[in-house]
């Protein structure tokens, strides 16, 4: 029988490529060897409702790795063959504040939820839920929690928008106050005729002023809310226009009865235009601090 003479060597050579093969691929071998995770979660605004589009951005704690991806229409994302350990995930979507959870913990060959839940951003002017108080713990608590933070922030919203338009007639006012006092040579008809209007229109301004008011004053309470920066001045002002929005009618009523009966405006009514006055200041100082956030 014929020997291959080359068998002995070719055998040798073809067990050193294995074992080459085999130290070359043991460091990749080993790395799939360990598990991976999965990372999902739904995101959704503060109705409960699903948000499309999100940017989730997903970054492992100690290697930092990043991995990002977009929610589907029902708000859906999910992150799949991830290496074990903590990730930081942010939630990024237009028209809506970014929502960063720190820290969520994916295992080896398991799942881990990360919810997110956005808050619309507001409009230039309007006071944030961070400027009334509100610590990210109590804007994501419970259903009923919720439920109470956004009637709030409702009202709070309504109670600004009815306060700049109250600023009109405060104005005119003001501007037809001149006229109720009566011109030199103006008829006694025609004076009548402008303090007529100008009650008319300062009655106006304290029932829209009462109706602003009650949307601040009835609008539920969150228990342990610090107030600061330009709503703790906001707060103060109201500390002066308050009480001005309730006595100007009354000494304007003093004032008006006097000047009917053809006297001379005389006591406490002579304050009158005043306390009119401060009182719109500080009005107009109180809309400026919730427009110029600082």
């Amino acid at each position: 029988m014929l020997r291959n003479p080359f068998g002995g060597w070719l055998g040798s050579v073809r067990g050193a490529v294995i074992v080459c093969l085999f130290v070359a691929l043991a460091p990749f071998l080993m790395a799939q060897a360990g598990g991976t995770g999965v990372l999902a979660g739904k995101v959704t605004d503060a109705t409960g409702a699903a948000v499309a589009s999100v940017k989730v951005t997903a970054v492992h704690a100690d290697s930092g790795q990043t991995r990002t991806m977009t929610t589907g229409a029902d708000g859906v994302y999910s992150f799949g063959a991830l290496p074990p350990g903590n990730y930081r995930v942010k939630f990024e979507a237009t028209g809506f504040g970014t929502v960063e959870i720190p820290s969520t913990t994916v295992p080896e060959f398991g799942r881990a939820t990360a919810d997110g839940k956005l808050a619309s951003e507001p409009k230039p002017g309007e006071p944030s839920l961070g400027d009334l108080g509100f610590t990210p713990d109590q804007t994501a608590g419970s259903a009923a929690a919720q439920a109470r933070l956004d009637k709030r922030s409702h009202m709070l919203k309504i109670h600004q928008r009815l306060g700049l338009i109250t600023l009109a007639p405060l104005a005119a006012t003001l501007i037809l106050g001149n006229g109720a006092k009566g011109t030199k040579g103006a008829t006694a008809s025609a004076s009548a005729s402008g303090r007529e209007i100008h009650a008319a229109v300062g009655g106006l301004t304290a029932g829209m002023y009462l109706t602003t008011a009650s949307f601040a004053i009835f609008a539920p309470k969150i228990p342990g809310t610090p107030t600061r920066g330009s709503i703790r001045l906001h707060k103060a002002l109201a500390l002066i226009h308050g009480p001005g929005m309730i006595l100007t009618p009354i000494l304007g009523e003093l004032a008006y009865r006097q000047k009917s009966n053809g006297q001379k405006v005389t006591g406490i009514a002579s304050a009158h235009g005043a306390v009119a006055a401060i009182t719109a200041v500080a009005y107009g100082a109180a809309m400026l601090s919730v427009v110029f956030k600082f």
